[in-house]
């Protein structure tokens, strides 16, 4: 019997040596990997740092008749951007039944960390009573227009 990881004179006989592991193969691989996290990388920032960003948050809705709903939202945007917003109105079964896409210009807004944020309140006429109402996207103007 043989120790360690030495094949049997048997087995390399039939099967030969064992190749030694060459180091450069193994550099070689890294370097490859290095290489593909550094564009993976570059290609993450380059795509999230090249449009400007908007965001929105529901606040409400309400109800004023079965063909008028009110839905409050606030939006942040960049200082100068003008966003579209889809605001929706929903009915019992999720169906859309009331839509408008609204547009917030520059202007005027609280200061906070990713822009301006303004108060919204956009008035929709309903096919039928609603239950629900909010922002379905918003964007920046040109981008998706």
């Amino acid at each position: 019997m043989s120790s360690g990881n030495a094949p049997t004179p048997r087995v390399a006989n039939r099967y030969g040596a064992p190749k030694p592991v060459r180091a450069a193969g193994r550099r070689r691989w890294w370097v490859i990997g290095a290489l593909a996290a550094a564009v993976i990388a570059i290609g993450i920032f380059a795509f999230s740092t090249g449009a400007p960003r908007v965001s929105f948050k529901d606040v409400g809705f309400s109800f004023s008749s079965g063909q008028q709903a009110r839905v409050d939202f606030e939006v942040t945007k960049p200082t100068d951007a003008t966003a579209r917003c889809a605001v929706q109105v929903l009915s019992e079964n999720y169906a859309v039944v009331g839509w408008k896409v609204v547009t917030i210009g520059p202007g005027a807004a609280s200061e906070g960390a990713a822009g301006r944020t303004t108060a919204q309140q956009v008035e929709l006429r309903t096919d039928s009573p609603g239950v629900s109402g909010g922002v379905d996207s918003c964007w920046i103007a040109g981008t998706r227009d």
